[in-house]
């Protein structure tokens, strides 16, 4: 025997080999497997297939066009020349006629030499349970918003009829301060409580809002938003809770602006500051130190300040729903909760580095 015919001879001995090999996946696979030449014609299909679409021996060899009743999807040749033509893969969810839904992949067999398509691999896997979860969960999720949604309007008007009752019997208390009566100064006092609790009601509901936006991946308008403009916002409306802790707020904005929400972003920033200045050291002035880099594909906010500081074991639970670490500082525990959640919608994420006693700081990763 030549050297040339024992080449030939293991050539076709690798040849049966792979062939087996080949045989032994398409008889064990668990996934639907059509394989269709260059002229749309079905030339091999693996087990699952028989059994998914009812496929026998016989609809090997016979055009694609044929094969639309069993799949049960009507533009599957339209789809297989698409990646013939284009020799690129194509992925969708499709819904068959049967109403059962398949992730459908159509890969192109490719030719290297030639650089052409000479036919293509095409896989479904059932995720018709998968579907059916998410639409319940979606349908959950609906009925979760409208009920808080029902809730916060059902609530806004009594409350600006409470708000509405209280700032005339302030206005009354003011007209008769000028005599000593001590039940008059007493019912100033329970009416100044009274606007505090109004107020502490109208943020619940605002917060109760925002929860079932962000749970239910409402998505906001982005744009380009500058920092300074968010912060400067942002501490005027923190302004009488500032002069009152005689807080300082320094700035080092080196990143000036974000693609973001404007609204989520004043969001994130008022929260984290007016924890800032609720979580003080007794005797000592709040400092905050806001700052803005970036690294990487990532823009770094960061707000650091000198308060309590919060201990380890506590920490994984700050950004729980309704968790408040310290029940005598006012707050509902929904603020970094909502924090977490926007970034969460908006693929970021947030970090905590404190020690007690030492502050707080708190990172901000946002996509640039």
């Amino acid at each position: 025997m030549t050297s040339s015919e024992k080449q030939n001879k293991e050539q076709i001995k690798e040849l049966i080999e792979l062939n087996d090999e080949l045989e032994n996946y398409f008889t064990n696979t668990i996934i639907p497997q059509l394989f269709v030449d260059a002229d749309l014609i079905l030339r091999k299909f693996t087990p699952p297939a028989m059994k998914q679409f009812s496929f026998s021996p016989d609809h090997i060899g016979r055009p694609m066009a044929e094969m639309v009743d069993h799949i049960r999807y009507s533009t599957i040749t339209e789809n297989v020349q698409q990646v013939i033509d284009t020799g690129q893969i194509l992925e969708k969810e499709i819904q068959t006629t049967d109403l059962r839904w398949f992730q459908m992949n159509i890969i192109p067999y490719l030719i290297k030499k030639q650089n052409r398509a000479n036919g293509v691999i095409i896989t479904f896997i059932d995720i018709t349970d998968r579907i059916k979860t998410l639409r319940e969960l979606e349908k959950l999720n609906a009925s979760h918003e409208t009920f808080i949604y029902a809730v916060t309007h059902d609530l806004k008007t009594p409350l600006a009829n409470i708000e509405g009752l209280v700032k005339i019997l302030i206005e009354s208390s003011e007209a008769m301060m000028a005599t000593d009566d001590k039940a008059i100064k007493d019912q100033k006092v329970v009416a100044d409580l009274l606007v505090q609790s109004v107020e502490s009601m109208r943020q619940i509901i605002d917060d109760l809002t925002d929860i079932a936006k962000i749970d239910g991946n409402y998505q906001e308008t982005v744009e380009n938003i500058r920092f300074e403009t968010i912060l400067q916002e942002v501490t005027w409306t923190l302004k009488e809770k500032i002069e009152e802790s005689q807080a300082q707020i320094h700035h080092d904005i080196q990143v000036p602006a974000v693609e973001f929400s404007r609204k989520n972003l004043r969001s994130i920033i008022y929260n984290l500051l007016s924890n800032a200045l609720k979580f003080t050291l007794p005797g000592k002035n709040p400092e905050i130190w806001v700052k803005t880099t970036k690294e990487g594909g990532l823009v770094q906010l960061s707000v650091k300040d000198n308060g309590i500081g919060i201990p380890a074991e506590q920490q994984e639970h700050i950004f729980d729903q309704y968790t408040r670490l310290k029940k005598e500082v006012e707050g509902t525990g929904i603020g970094l909760y909502l924090v977490k959640k926007i970034l969460e919608n908006a693929e970021g994420k947030i970090k905590i580095h404190s020690k007690p006693g030492e502050g707080s700081e708190f990172i901000v990763y946002l996509k640039a």
